[in-house]
């Protein structure tokens, strides 16, 4: 697994359930951030996928965002995920979200790469 293959973008419609309001972060009927973040997880779960044997799937271990603009309802919202950095198991992805291209967030997700069977049976 390399990192020029591990990349995905998509784009979301903010709807009033992804509202700060709707996830409770907040008053306010604009995306609130439990969902930019979420997005965020998605995209990278979307740039992993396709080189998952069968029975693996990837666990989200560390995320770190920064939520730098409002994003209205109806508002559309591409994010987009490129690995940064691989090692074995663990793969490390650079996150950006855009609205008409202006910047609306950017972080880093870590995912680690599991059998599903076997993780599910630790608990």
């Amino acid at each position: 697994m390399s990192t020029a293959d591990l990349t995905a973008a998509r784009t979301f419609t903010v709807s009033d359930d992804d509202t700060a309001r709707a996830v409770g972060s907040g008053s306010l009927e604009v995306l609130g951030s439990p969902r930019l973040l979420a997005w965020c997880e998605a995209v990278t779960c979307d740039a992993i996928a396709a080189t998952l044997a069968d029975g693996q799937t990837s666990v989200g271990t560390r995320m770190s965002l920064e939520h730098t603009a409002p994003s209205k309802v109806g508002a559309e919202v591409v994010v987009t995920a490129a690995a940064s950095y691989v090692d074995g198991r663990l793969v490390r992805f650079s996150v950006s979200a855009r609205m008409n291209g202006k910047l609306v967030g950017s972080g880093e997700v870590t995912r680690v790469v599991v059998d599903a069977e076997k993780f599910m049976s630790r608990l």
